[in-house]
């Protein structure tokens, strides 16, 4: 005797061994034994064999088409084997009576199981609905067949043109379209953006890279509300002083300037003067909302994101030939180059001019900066600052800037509406140039200094500090380590940082006697300084991003194949005449920090954007090493 039964979600057919009433020993057509429960018996039989009755049954099955068994059926539950009588017209062998089982199973769009070997038929409209279902998944399927097809061709389907950043960024993973998508990029081998790259999707790499950006830190779009600057105090004393601000030729929001007067039999008096957009954007305001929301400016090669509307900015920059509202610093300096005094003011100041790093450095450098310097405006006044700088940071005791590494300046030529049709030139300068070590010198003493002022009246502040090499953000005034200070609290750059703006309405609201905005352990406070550390860090890596992207666009452009680099450690390696850092697996182990060598350039990729290069040959000259170390900027 044979068993036809069910187990599994399927049928099975065995011959039966023993039989116990509640439990039957089967052996199956593969040798096997087994023990099943008498209730998932559906049909005992003698003829065919256990092995030939579901071979014999399926295309039975496959020939009966289930919206003729649906029509045949009455409403209510029924036994297949009731419903194969009818079927037949008599009554069913077990090859006949299984083909209509495995019919009903098979179709359960037209009929709902019910228990063993029952069944039930769908009611009209649940029917239509679910064939309706089906179709549309059937016509979905052929569909994504034809989107795989043209995306292997290369050729975007017209549905996939409105979704190009949502497949780059943010795919759905329910929709046909990111299934077809992801299909093709597993077919053909390809990323998605190089699979959009090759269907024309992306028209640029250049595109990819930025639109990846502002679809994670500016999803709403990077433009301003419309918010009128509000305006500055008109009761605020006068400075006589001549301040004048130092940058480079792209700097719009000048934060910070500078200014020397004479004191005979004392010194001089030398002036720290910030912008100071704290004495009219309100905590709370809308502009703040603004500035809260973006909190610091972004800047990459050719283009920069500003934290604060260009009117705004504006109305607040150290302009030249203008009198600016600005927080000061006055140090009272003797002729030894010693901080004597040092006080804090609120008042207007008047910017005579904007210096900027390509017009002063001819003739303001390491090298003419010891001997007789041509009349130039501010002459005495920067060759003071310059030994006052050096006097500060003898006194720290580290240097203000890392020596032997330069920095970079990237110029961009050409409508970034069309970045494939730009060009770029990118020009070196080395870093702690007099210059920069006036400017940086002056900004540390302000920063510290202020700290200090904000930590002995206990009013919160965002402090910046380096404690066991790590350089991090926090509500305390520890020491930063690096710098040699006791405290450092970035105050310097208002209209850049929001971390600066806050400790600016602080210093605001010491300098003038009143309730500060944010309190000691402020939970508001803690939560600008988080969400600022973090966005503040993206937004740096986002320029490194595109820095690197413009550096071997810069390759490209020169059809360079070759260069020169530097190890840095192991095989990571510095190229020349770019801040780019690369790993080179090919470059000998044996070749210690600061060998010289040459790599070919073998692979640009700028969808990565990756540079591969191979190593060539070692060069005799050696490199002091080069270390990497976060400076704290103005």
């Amino acid at each position: 005797m044979n068993v036809l039964f069910e187990e599994d979600g399927g049928f099975k057919a065995g011959s039966i061994m023993a039989d116990n009433d509640s439990a039957l020993q089967v052996e199956m057509p593969t040798g096997k034994r087994s023990k099943i429960k008498a209730a998932t018996v559906l049909l005992r039989f003698e003829k065919p064999s256990a092995s030939a009755l579901l071979e014999q049954a399926t295309p039975l099955a496959e020939e009966i088409e289930p919206d003729f068994l649906w029509e045949c059926v009455n409403d209510g539950e029924f036994s297949f084997l009731d419903f194969a009588r009818d079927y037949y017209g008599h009554e069913p062998a077990p090859v006949e009576a299984t083909a209509v089982l495995l019919a009903l199973h098979a179709a359960p769009v037209y009929f709902h199981r019910k228990g063993k070997g029952r069944f039930r038929k769908a009611p009209p409209d649940i029917l239509a609905a679910a064939l309706a279902s089906l179709e549309k998944k059937r016509q979905q399927a052929l569909a994504m067949e034809g989107w795989i097809g043209e995306l292997k061709a290369f050729r975007l389907p017209p549905e996939f043109v409105s979704l190009t950043d949502a497949l780059l960024y943010a795919p759905d993973r329910n929709k046909p379209e990111t299934k077809a998508f992801e299909a093709a990029c597993a077919e053909t081998g390809l990323t998605a953006a190089q699979l959009l790259f090759r269907c024309g999707a992306i028209k640029s790499p250049y595109f990819l890279h930025y639109r990846r950006f502002l679809h994670e830190q500016f999803p709403k779009g990077t433009g301003f509300p419309a918010l009128e600057a509000p305006r500055l105090p008109s009761d605020l004393p006068r400075a006589d002083v001549r301040a004048f601000s130092i940058d480079d030729a792209n700097t719009t929001e000048i934060d910070d300037a500078l200014s020397v007067v004479k004191l005979p039999g004392i010194g001089s008096r030398i002036g720290i003067h910030i912008a100071a957009p704290g004495l009219a954007i309100e905590h709370g305001s809308p502009l703040d909302g603004v500035a809260r929301a973006r909190l610091s400016t972004v800047y990459m090669p050719g283009n920069k994101i500003t934290m604060l509307p260009d009117a705004v900015v504006q109305n607040y920059t150290l302009a030249g030939g203008v009198d600016c509202p600005a927080v000061s610093l006055y140090l009272t300096v003797s002729e030894s180059l010693e901080i004597l005094s040092h006080e804090s003011r609120l008042e207007v100041v008047h910017i005579a001019a904007n210096l900027r790093h390509h017009e002063v450095e001819p003739w303001f450098n390491a090298e003419t900066v010891g001997g007789p310097l041509p009349d130039m405006p501010f002459r005495d006044e920067l060759l003071h600052l310059w030994h006052f700088a050096n006097a500060c940071e003898g006194r720290r005791g580290k240097p203000s800037a890392t020596q032997g590494i330069n920095d970079y300046n990237f110029e961009i030529d050409g409508d970034l509406a069309d970045p494939d049709s730009c060009t770029v030139a990118i020009s070196e300068r080395k870093r702690g140039s007099p210059l920069d070590k006036l400017v940086a010198e002056l900004m540390i003493v302000a920063n510290s200094t202020w700290g200090g002022l904000l930590a002995e009246k206990n009013i919160a502040c965002m402090y910046r500090a380096q404690t066991q090499g790590k350089v991090r953000m926090t509500t305390s005034p520890l020491p930063h380590e690096g710098l040699g200070v006791p405290q450092y609290a970035w105050m310097t750059s208002p209209l850049r940082r929001y971390c600066d703006l806050v400790n600016q309405w602080q210093l605001i609201a010491c300098l003038k006697g009143e309730t500060p905005a944010f309190a000691q352990k402020s939970a508001e406070l803690y939560g600008a300084l988080r969400d600022f550390e973090l966005t503040y860090g993206a937004y740096a890596d986002f320029q490194r991003l595109m820095e690197r992207y413009w550096c071997l666009r810069w390759l490209q452009q020169r059809e360079i194949t070759e260069i020169q680099a530097t190890v840095r450690r192991e095989q990571l390696v510095k190229l020349d005449h770019l801040p780019l850092l690369l790993r080179v697996p090919s470059v000998p182990a044996d070749l210690g920090p600061g060998k010289r060598l040459k790599l070919s350039v073998d692979s640009i990729d700028l969808l990565g954007p990756e540079l591969s290069c191979r190593y060539l040959c070692a060069l005799d000259e050696v490199f002091a090493e080069e270390v990497l170390e976060e400076e704290e900027t103005q």
